[in-house]
């Protein structure tokens, strides 16, 4: 390269640098007189519409049924809620009631403010004028001081201005005449929303042209959580969260299940090992389960023939994951067989294509929410679910030159690089490997018939990991005992589980899932942190 070129390239990059410096300084003015806007509203004359703001006093917010009980009161009394999320083009001119968090505020004179408010992830622009009826200096002055966060209620008109609202989810404007201060947030908080919703793309384009944008790492999110939910994505990620609970009970109860609760607290272990909370039980050794496996598999010994239970699971061993917590919120399900293990595969199949396509229809706003900060692709899945042997999945990594043990269970590389080539030879990202060898499983799997070695179990995958593990079980109580002790646990602390196969028990199977990884792996969030709404792990127990 010549010196000219040389000296023309640190021309332009010196030329970017002084532009950007120029556009963070100019920012910095602009926000100094705004700020000297906002203190220098005057308070010297007495203000006739000091009815129409102001802080709502404490006997109002303890539920007082008078309607005169304060201005606040007396406002909103004859008045319906309006939500952000439904503030449209179709109610303009239209006066409107809407509660909300204060987003952000941007005095611009003694006698104009901006007020953006949010609602569940919805934001909408506010206008406070004093050329709109019933608004003083004196209110705009109230507006422009009002803290981010505060809960706000405020009535206006529903305006559409001419050109696209930057920054709003709704492309409206509302000219208030009433605000009230519901309840006051700290001036200064731990973290901002705005802050919290930013993507990675938008910090790095801001460091591209010269401005540092606050990164809020995990860990602070996880510490004042409260207000990390209040992000788009966050709210997004936990409706879609709520959806996929409805829609697995939904789909159970249409298909003659039952919903039944069983016990937390149990004795002994639910899947033996030592990843056991221990604890004391009026003086008895006990432990929180590890899964409801025992006590729905009783209750296809009760004849209740199908059932399901959406509720926590406990798992004490100390994995430093993206994948793993210490408490999650498993869906678990058990049914009758009546001639074949596949029948279990059948409604994993219909139950979560059922789920995936119920989540692409009714939740759009929310995954474009999610995406907005975390950028993913949409799940691949076929209408009819791919299903593999294990011997044909290790057949594929073989292929593939990936050495794994025949017999022996898949590590989180193998699992990933099957996703992979499945997706690759499929175009598939949710699919099925069954019959699995028998050492890998739990005590309680039912043996294949044809091969000893292996066993009438499956899992599920997701874009490359593990989301379901599901199987026939031991139902001949002789042979569930034999088991258990060649897997090293004590019979006698399984005994009511062991005896209720004595009665009398239909051949049966199931599976379990954990709520928060579907959450995780259908949005590919990378953390399964980040779908738990107060995670537990080995390193946290707060908030």
């Amino acid at each position: 390269m010549s010196s000219e070129s040389e000296e023309q390239q640190l021309s332009k990059k010196a030329a970017k640098k002084e532009a950007a410096k120029l556009e963070k300084m100019r920012r910095r003015q602009e926000a100094a007189a705004l700020a000297s806007a906002a203190s220098s509203l005057s308070v010297e004359e007495e203000d006739s519409y000091s009815s129409n703001y102001g802080d709502v006093t404490l006997p109002e917010l303890k539920s007082c049924s008078k309607p005169d009980a304060g201005n606040w009161s007396i406002a909103i009394s004859s008045m319906d809620w309006t939500r952000v999320g439904a503030l449209t083009e179709e109610l303009k001119e239209k006066e409107v009631l809407i509660r909300g968090r204060v987003h952000t505020t941007r005095p611009v004179s003694k006698n104009m403010a901006f007020v953006v408010v949010r609602e569940r992830g919805f934001t909408v622009q506010c206008l406070v004028a004093t050329h709109e009826a019933g608004v003083s200096r004196q209110m705009v002055k109230f507006v422009a001081a009002l803290n981010r966060e505060s809960i706000i209620d405020a009535i206006g008109m529903v305006s559409v201005p001419g050109n696209p609202i930057k920054g709003t989810t709704q492309q409206v404007e509302i000219h208030v005449r009433k605000l009230y201060c519901v309840n006051k947030a700290m001036p200064t908080l731990p973290i901002n929303v705005e802050d919290a919703a930013r993507s990675d793309a938008e910090i790095e384009a801001a460091l591209q042209a010269g401005d540092k944008l606050p990164r809020v790492n995990q860990d602070t999110r996880l510490n004042f959580r409260v207000l990390d939910i209040r992000t788009p994505a966050n709210q997004g990620i936990f409706r879609i969260q709520s959806q996929v609970g409805t829609i697995f009970r939904q789909f159970l109860l249409s298909e003659g299940f039952v919903e039944i609760h069983t016990p937390k607290l149990i004795a002994g272990s639910s899947e033996g090992g030592s990843a056991v909370f221990k604890l004391d039980y009026k003086g008895q050794p006990a432990c929180l389960a590890q899964s409801p496996q025992l006590h729905k598999q009783m209750a296809i010994c009760g004849d209740f023939g199908r059932v399901f239970e959406v509720g926590p699971v406990f798992r004490a061993e100390d994995s430093y994951t993206h994948r793993h917590l210490c408490e999650f919120t498993g869906l678990d399900v058990e049914m009758e067989i009546k001639k074949h293990y596949s029948e279990v595969m059948d409604i994993v199949d219909r139950l979560f294509v059922t789920m995936f396509d119920s989540l692409n229809e009714k939740c759009q706003k929310e995954l474009e929410a999610v995406g907005k900060q975390y950028p993913f692709e949409p799940l691949k899945y076929k209408p009819k679910t791919l299903r593999l042997t294990f011997e044909e999945g290790v057949q594929m990594l073989k292929d593939a030159g990936v050495e794994v043990d025949p017999l022996g269970d898949l590590n989180t590389e193998a699992e990933r690089k099957l996703g992979q080539l499945v997706l690759e030879k499929y175009d598939t990202e949710f699919y099925i490997l069954h019959r699995y060898p028998l050492a890998v499983r739990p005590f309680y799997t039912m043996p294949c018939y044809d091969n000893a070695l292996y066993s009438n179990s499956f899992d599920v995958f997701i874009r490359g990991e593990e989301i379901i593990s599901g199987a026939q079980r031991v139902h001949v109580p002789e042979f569930l005992a034999e088991r258990a002790q060649a897997c090293g646990i004590d019979v006698n602390t399984i005994s009511t589980y062991v005896d209720s196969f004595r009665y009398g028990v239909p051949p049966h199977g199931g599976f379990g899932v954990g709520l928060e990884r579907v959450v995780m792996l259908f949005c590919a969030l990378g953390n399964i942190r980040k779908t738990s709404l107060y995670p537990r792990d080995p390193q946290r127990i707060a908030p």
